[in-house]
């Protein structure tokens, strides 16, 4: 009977998985409006059927390919700002990778042309600010520990950061030539926060 149990259970995780991936594809291909559930279903190989058990609609297929691509992103920034480098170079790799997702096309697609459309523009923000706010938020600590930038407010600091950061993406996901203006965004990020640092004169 477990195992029964295990091989339904196994079957019902790989259906939704495949549900999930075949959203996302078709999300970043054809947007929000211009994808159907019965695309999905049979990209996915399975019946529509199949696909109501796991989602209640469109929105919550959305949601879950959403949910995706940001963990896929946020795990790779997550473990950068885990390794070994010092804080500051931590710091550095981390906004290099997030301008680098911000060229990767689900990413563009879902996560910043798509989902403040289709999940409501408080709810997004709600979602980015969950992954990404603590990361800005204790990368920043880090910095201020080691000894890289001045003691100044953590709280209102990372807000800061994070308005720009995510402006600068919008900007990125906008932009007729997306891999120059993130060239440019890096630039003029890291300006910012060399400003901050203290070998770098942030008390100039």
């Amino acid at each position: 009977m477990a195992t029964t149990r295990s091989r339904r259970l196994d079957y019902s995780e790989s259906t939704r998985a495949a549900l999930v991936d075949s959203a996302v594809e078709l999300f970043t291909k054809r947007g929000y409006a211009g994808t159907s559930l019965d695309e999905v279903a049979k990209r996915a190989r399975v019946t529509k059927g199949a696909l109501y058990h796991h989602f209640s609609g469109k929105q919550a297929l959305f949601e879950a390919a959403f949910e995706k691509v940001e963990s896929a992103v946020f795990g790779r920034l997550e473990e950068i700002m885990r390794g070994p480098e010092p804080p500051w170079q931590r710091a550095l790799n981390g906004l290099r990778e997030f301008i680098s997702s911000c060229l990767d096309p689900s990413y563009q697609r879902i996560a910043l042309h798509e989902a403040p459309v289709a999940m409501g523009w408080e709810r997004w923000r709600e979602a980015e600010d969950r992954a990404s706010f603590g990361l800005i938020r204790s990368s920043l600590e880090d910095l201020i520990e080691a000894g890289d930038v001045d003691q100044v407010p953590v709280e209102i600091t990372s807000r800061m950061l994070f308005g720009a950061l995510f402006a600068a993406a919008t900007e990125i996901a906008s932009s007729t030539d997306p891999k120059k203006v993130g060239e440019q965004v890096e630039g003029v990020i890291v300006q910012l926060l060399n400003r901050l640092r203290r070998t770098g004169g942030g008390n100039d």
